[in-house]
């Protein structure tokens, strides 16, 4: 049975409404639940939600779980393979036979199907008919599949499962691409089937409210990390390579004999590995590791913290920037992918590898007025991602798509 999960996401601020001349009605594809990308079902929970709310007809489709019940994992081993009979065998038929139905019953509606994540793209065949709508927020793993360095590694059959999104992709209508770095690498990559396909450039929103809180509020939410320092350094994300936490932690042992602050490591907690690292710089004892914080608790630690530390190697778009910056909170992120048009001035810039430079730039900050200036920078900065422009403009390519 395909799934339409219920939401506890707020809706984005009401956008253009969908009282169109020719109407449309959107199919979202999402995610298979079990893979357990947050990231990916917030994205498709913040576009049903907030295409319901502008009065749009849409519907958001999961491949259900059924053989992946009897494996333990979809990371690896038996209950991984049980999981791509599941995505790649069962959830296309019953896409195609729905896709079917619903164009018979849609009458004047144009039915315009999203793909909400481009590893999603193998669904492109089971979704022809109509107007296909594809989200590309990385080429990362595609790039690894084809041999260049991107920190995503592929196995054999890794690689044919690229080589396939990658098809997926070419048989999109429109390719929507997160940020311009993006967009650089699907016309680099892809080749459509289509002469009229065609890429867009669609940066995301906040997919949660993250924001200035009243210091009474930040004190309350933080009150239960009985170890919280008063100043902190703070890096989100995962303990994934490209993420660079190696880097983050010997960028704070330079500056750890010149600064009494704290490093905060939000989200997966460090690796063994990680954690050695630590010890042989010294800096174990500076260190607070809070797994998966609510996003409560993410925007006051936001709020408190002196700098985002985020020198990652590869990013799609940077979600992490932007919720620091709306919370007034700066950003040192490096000059990789898309993180330089993300950050714009709302932070300071380095390249990967100059890990004195970011080291400067965090002492900077015991500034008061270089501090000041960076938080209203960023501030500044964030309103680019946080006034629904995502929504008003996959409105606007559908009334596009509909009219066609």
């Amino acid at each position: 049975m395909l799934t339409d999960p219920g939401s506890a996401h707020p809706a984005p601020i009401a956008q253009p409404r969908c009282d169109e001349p020719r109407p449309f009605r959107v199919v979202l594809i999402g995610n298979y639940p079990r893979d357990g990308q947050e990231s990916m079902q917030r994205f498709a929970l913040m576009l049903r939600d907030g295409l319901r709310a502008a009065g749009c007809r849409v519907e958001l489709l999961l491949p259900p779980v059924v053989l992946g019940r009897l494996g333990s994992s979809t990371v690896a081993g038996f209950g991984k393979w049980l999981g791509y009979l599941d995505k790649h065998l069962i959830f296309p038929i019953q896409l195609r036979r729905h896709l079917r139905r619903a164009r018979e019953r849609s009458g004047e509606e144009k039915l315009i199907v999203h793909i909400c994540d481009h590893s999603n793209a193998t669904y492109a065949a089971a979704s022809r008919g109509g107007p296909l709508v594809i989200t590309c927020h990385d080429l990362l793993a595609v790039r690894g599949a084809l041999g260049e360095d991107t920190d995503c590694p592929a196995s054999r059959a890794g690689r044919v499962l690229q080589q396939w999104i990658l098809r997926g992709l070419g048989r999109a209508t429109v390719i929507a691409c997160d940020s311009d770095a993006t967009q650089a690498d699907v016309g680099r990559l892809v080749t459509f089937a289509s002469p009229v396909s065609r890429t867009t450039r669609i940066h995301l929103d906040l997919n949660y409210p993250y924001r200035p809180l009243p210091e009474s509020e930040v004190a309350q939410l933080l009150g239960a990390l009985s170890n919280l320092a008063p100043r902190y350094v703070l890096h989100v994300g995962s303990n994934l390579r490209r993420k660079n936490r190696e880097g983050v932690l010997r960028i704070f042992a330079r500056t750890a004999p010149e600064w009494d602050g704290q490093l905060v490591f939000a989200g997966q907690p460090l690796s063994t590995e990680l954690r050695a690292l630590a010890a042989s710089l010294h800096i174990e004892h500076r260190i607070l590791e809070v797994p998966k914080p609510s996003n409560e608790l993410l925007t006051a630690l936001y709020n408190r913290a002196t700098a985002l530390l985020f020198p990652s190697r590869f990013e799609g778009f940077g979600w992490p920037v932007i919720e620091a910056q709306a919370c007034g909170c700066p950003v040192l992120s490096s000059r990789s992918t898309s993180l330089p048009e993300v950050t714009g001035n709302g932070g300071f810039i380095r390249e990967i590898d100059d890990e004195a430079g970011f080291a400067h730039d965090l002492l900077s900050l015991r500034d008061p007025a270089v501090l000041q200036r960076l938080r209203e920078a960023s501030l500044l900065n964030a309103r680019r991602f946080t006034a629904g422009h995502t929504l008003a403009a996959y409105l606007e390519l559908y009334r596009r798509l509909a009219s066609a």
